[in-house]
């Protein structure tokens, strides 16, 4: 071999040993990052004795939240304004957002129909137990079902963490805790569970903090430390939207905890996955079970759809209190911005219906359950900010997406919701990832739209986990 030769392949060897390194570097994987679960949210000042801070402010208080009567008073006052709406374009829909033609006769509905019963969907909403408990500084509300000695009999009994997201709710999850709990036993449903359903910190009932800093990852702790006070050291997690990604960090973060992930938003943003995902285009028979192409291609449509639908996206992680300040005290405003989303995240197709197809797959006094949860609690600013923090440079540091985890992970999709990830690309952070399937009906809300096909595919994973991982129920 001459010296050039010799020289040229030494100089390759290295060049190649530089790319090898610069792209680990880029997207090799990485440990779990070391997180503070003492860390302080609250107003007041980090007790110097956390320990004692545990020791007397560890109780779990049940509540039956109410408002008084001149709070909906001023609500209805507030609605019965003369509406000075700037009509719709010529043949618009939802193309441009909430029909304002139609935002009519929601307000007429809520003023007129929903209000003068409001105390009758209040007993709706606490038909379960309520509490709060406080966190890191921060009060924290949650639902939590326990299941009956009497009914665990015969069953396979676990405890599981259902995590909802923005614009939603513990509201979401009314339905799904009756399946999961059980209220009707079942003799043909052989699993039943504790069932937990907490508001995310600034959202609902939680209380949000004055601290920068609180996000998914954090918000990860706090869950984590809520499953703790309550006893439960082994559990299910199931969630969509946020409540995915926590869900995601939690299993991350603490895989000695978590029995199994179900998520019905199936992400990892990790570079890695997303340089797969654009390859499999070219090839998407590879990759995709036959008649389920086009959840994810031609991903020119999912690109399109996604910027179409992401404007709110980017005002939330920019500028959350400035939208913040154009919804509080403004339920006109906050009625269309939310309801909005259960339009288009349900079935992009309703963008073309005059009202948005709102009322196809939820009753209009469910939605606006939910609309009435931020109103109430004044939750809408807080609950933004979490997008903020989301994408700080101090999370973004983290990187919890290129950090494997080996809890057992399942993965429902469907069809309608805004985003899909391959099982390629998810068994880059989830290898074991045991459970994927596809549902042509559903959205992005699926534990509201369609809570018994969210339930069924649950307890398949369930049933998987058991059998490949030996899990024992309590």
């Amino acid at each position: 071999m001459s010296v050039t030769v010799k020289i040229l392949v030494l100089v390759l060897a290295i060049g190649g040993a530089l790319v090898y390194r610069n792209v680990s570097q880029l997207w090799g994987d990485l440990p779990a990052p070391k997180l503070d679960t003492q860390q302080w949210w609250g107003d007041a000042a980090q007790p110097k004795d956390y320990a004692a801070y545990l020791a007397n402010n560890s109780e779990v208080i049940g509540n039956r939240l109410s408002y008084p009567e001149k709070t909906i008073t001023d609500l209805f006052g507030r609605l019965n304004r003369t509406l000075r709406l700037t009509p719709p374009l010529e043949g618009v829909a939802f193309e441009y957002g909430f029909n304002t033609n139609y935002l009519k006769e929601v307000v007429e509905y809520w003023r007129d129909d929903y209000l003068p019963r409001w105390r009758e969907r209040e007993v709706f909403l606490w038909q379960f137990n309520h509490f709060t408990t406080d966190i890191q500084g921060l009060r924290m509300h949650f639902l939590h079902l326990m299941v009956y000695d009497d009914n665990k009999v015969g069953k396979h009994h676990y405890p599981v963490l259902l995590l909802h997201g923005w614009p939603g709710s513990v509201r979401e999850f009314y339905d799904l805790i009756h399946l999961l709990h059980q209220t009707n036993l079942d003799k043909n449903n052989k699993y039943i569970f504790d069932v937990i359903v907490p508001s995310l910190p600034g959202y609902g009932w939680s209380e949000g903090t004055s601290r920068t800093g609180l996000g998914p990852a954090q918000v990860a702790v706090i869950m984590s430390n809520l499953m703790a006070r309550l006893g439960y050291n082994k559990y299910f997690i199931q969630g969509g939207d946020w409540g995915s990604i926590i869900g995601n960090h939690m299993a991350t973060l603490f895989p000695d905890n978590v029995l199994g992930y179900h998520s019905n938003m199936c992400t990892n943003m990790n570079p890695k996955s997303q340089v797969i995902g654009a390859l499999a285009g070219f090839w998407p028979s590879l990759f995709v079970p036959s008649g389920f192409e086009d959840f994810f291609f031609p991903k020119s449509r999912a690109l399109a759809f996604l910027i179409e639908e992401s404007g709110y996206f980017h005002i939330q992680a920019t500028k959350p209190d400035t939208v913040g300040a154009a919804l509080t005290d403004n339920p006109v405003g906050l009625a269309a911005y939310i309801l909005e989303k259960f339009s288009t995240w349900t079935n992009p197709s309703y963008r073309g219906l005059p009202d948005g197809g709102i009322t196809k797959r939820y009753t209009m006094d469910t939605l606006l359950d939910n609309v009435m949860i931020y109103y109430l609690t004044n939750s809408i600013t807080t609950s933004q900010r979490l997008y903020a923090e989301a994408y700080s440079k101090e999370q973004r540091e983290l990187q919890l997406d290129r950090v494997p985890t080996p809890v057992p992970t399942g993965c429902a999709r469907f069809k309608s919701d805004i985003m899909h990830n391959l099982d390629i690309q998810m068994k880059d952070k989830f290898p074991n990832l045991i459970h994927s399937t596809y549902h042509k009906q559903g959205g992005h809300f699926a534990a509201l739209e369609v809570p018994k096909v969210l339930h069924k595919d649950f307890l398949e994973f369930v049933q998987k986990v058991e059998q490949k991982f030996r899990v024992k129920p309590l």
